[in-house]
């Protein structure tokens, strides 16, 4: 009878139970475990496939959790997830009041530090091992786990260039499988690439020369040779640094060879690794894609169109335009700053560049957004994917604070247009010439006109700035809404019973806004609603309420958006709902006019 050891590991301590001998069979079963799970729940597969043996060398050598591990990125942690007290639920991963699809402090005391971010690992680990330090504990281990994309950020090399001249107790753990989501890129990943293929010298070794005790590279899928290396630098003082080589989507042949479909496939046969295909006939492009497409458009007919990713080539579909103008599209890896700044020097010389980060993603490059971009008035063009509620990644993905953030900044035009069209029409406007810099938001997932390629694609207006729209007249009360969120406003309308009494307008721009359009709803309305995808604390109805305290107005006004918290993770209706600017709970607001 086959036996099933993981059902008897509720932590790491009945881990460290086994023998050595019995754990390739653990690995066997974890990784069997994560594939059946995933392929019914769905959420992210190749990365936790690939540290599956590491996973279990680190809980069996290390005594955790009073060693600390920390993960970068927690894709790579459902393994880890499993083996520390949430096996029975890890069914309820990524959804909603279930547990976090990323490592989560107060999730559980495994979850050392939260981790939905890339590269933060090294400078969390130092900052914990220099605190044990301090307290007199020089026995605590503190293991960094980073991936060959991740650290190529800089505030990992930040973190290593600090960890090199102390005396702190770090085990950095390089998990090199050549990819990200996307594969990796730069001239760290040829370094890497050379020393795995034994074509750098050791004595031009640069993480050495970083003053960390390096070695490696070593088969991370190898148990014995991990459990033997990680016994002995559990030994050794100081920073230490080991060089893994794995295999992203190890033990599932489609998900090896097709690594970047396999970060996060959906649901998928368990035993044969096909992807169910969804049918995607007559739905509406993905927001992603209508950027892409256009952009590649315009490209073509504007050479002086520059594209720029940090390390989402796929996920924001810059890709069209890289692999047919690849010489003016570029992926920098997971560089946020960098982008900004690179964009920022384009611009200086005459360049149009359309810079495209997810909204959570720019939160980690504000200094360059200001110094770099606003101060000197520089018109790169920010596009802000994955803003608003984007569902399962939860608190650490949700593009919820940019409005709030960008609408402080001088010089700074801030667009979130309501469906494809307004999309496409802004990125046309954006490359006949601006002024300003400026952010163009737009969300995860699909728009809202299936025919939108057929029938809208590469048939441009330009946009007059600044300008909001009556999308429907009304009596009594208006709502104003700006972005996506306002087809909600929209399909809640259509099944109110007393629909001509709301009056509904559209406000793209909220900066700067349609002062002359505000001015005429607020004398003909005494009730307005204000509603968004984004924090209500400093966002578009907070910009709405200055002006009329600017302008002496007493009318009652309600904001509607994301309140003062962090939203976890669940389906982006479920979230709406939660924040209550879903289709229902506007139908029962507006049946009160």
């Amino acid at each position: 009878m086959k036996s099933n050891l993981l059902s008897n590991i509720y932590n790491p301590a009945d881990l460290r139970l086994l023998s050595e001998a019995q754990l390739p069979e653990v690995a066997q079963e974890l990784r069997q475990f994560i594939i059946d799970v995933v392929s019914v729940k769905e959420g992210h597969l190749g990365a936790s496939l690939g540290v599956i043996e590491l996973t279990i060398a680190l809980h069996y050598v290390f005594n955790t959790p009073d060693d600390l591990l920390v993960w970068d990125v927690g894709h790579q942690a459902y393994g880890h997830k499993i083996l520390t007290e949430r096996r029975e639920n890890f069914d309820t991963n990524r959804q909603l009041h279930g547990i976090s699809g990323f490592p989560k402090r107060s999730e559980s005391v495994y979850d050392t530090f939260g981790v939905g971010h890339s590269s933060t690992s090294i400078s969390a680990a130092l900052g914990m091992a220099i605190a044990s330090n301090l307290k007199g504990d020089f026995e605590k281990q503190h293991i960094a786990v980073i991936g060959d994309a991740s650290i190529a950020s800089g505030m990992a090399f930040e973190g290593l260039n600090h960890a090199g001249v102390t005396d702190a107790n770090l085990l950095v753990i390089l998990n090199d499988n050549a990819i990200g989501i996307d594969p990796s890129v730069g001239a760290l990943k040829k370094y890497l690439t050379a020393v795995k293929e034994g074509k750098n010298p050791k004595k031009n070794n640069m993480i050495k020369s970083l003053n960390f005790d390096y070695s490696g590279p070593i088969d991370g899928h190898d148990l014995p040779t991990l459990i033997q290396e990680l016994n002995r630098l559990k030994k050794i003082k100081g920073p230490k640094f080991l060089h893994i080589v794995t295999t992203k989507g190890k033990g599932l042949q489609q998900a090896e060879e097709n690594q970047v479909k396999y970060h996060a496939p959906g649901k998928f046969d368990a035993s044969t690794g096909e992807i169910h295909l969804k049918h995607e006939d007559n739905l509406p492009p993905k927001y992603q894609d209508v950027f892409g497409l256009t952009i590649l458009d315009l490209a073509k007919k504007n050479q002086k169109i520059i594209g720029i990713t940090p390390a989402m080539p796929s996920g924001s579909s810059l890709k069209f335009m890289m692999d047919e103008i690849p010489e003016r599209a570029f992926d920098v890896g997971i560089a946020e700053q960098h982008a900004v700044t690179l964009a920022a020097g384009m611009a200086t010389q005459g360049m149009i560049v359309y810079c495209n980060i997810y909204s959570t993603f720019l939160q980690r490059a504000y200094d360059q957004v200001i110094h770099d971009v606003a101060l000197q008035n520089l018109p790169v063009i920010f596009c802000l994917d994955r803003a608003g509620l984007v569902g399962e990644d939860g608190a650490t993905h949700h593009g919820v604070f940019d409005i709030a953030y960008l609408r402080t900044i001088p010089n700074m035009i801030i667009y979130a247009p309501i469906n494809e069209i307004a999309l496409q029409n802004i990125l046309y406007t954006a490359q006949l010439g601006l002024n300003n810099p400026i952010a163009i938001r737009y969300p995860r997932g699909r728009g809202v006109l299936p025919n939108w390629e057929v029938e809208n694609f590469g048939h441009y207006e330009k946009i007059k700035f600044g300008q909001a729209n009556c999308l429907k007249k009304g009596t009594k009360m208006a709502v104003l809404s700006t972005g996506t969120i306002g087809n909600n406003v929209i399909e809640a309308l259509s099944q109110c019973s007393n629909s001509e009494r709301i009056a509904h307008y559209d406000f793209p721009f909220i900066k700067p806004l349609d002062i002359k359009l505000l001015q005429h709803i607020f004398l003909d309305f005494e009730n307005i609603i204000t509603i968004e995808d984004g924090a209500k604390i400093g966002g578009f109805g907070s910009a709405v309420l200055e002006f009329a305290a600017t302008n002496n107005f007493k009318n009652n006004i309600q904001n509607l958006g994301v309140p003062d918290e962090f939203i976890e993770h669940g389906t982006v209706a479920q979230l709406q709902q939660l924040c209550k600017i879903d289709v229902k709970s506007l139908i029962n607001l507006f049946q009160t006019v």
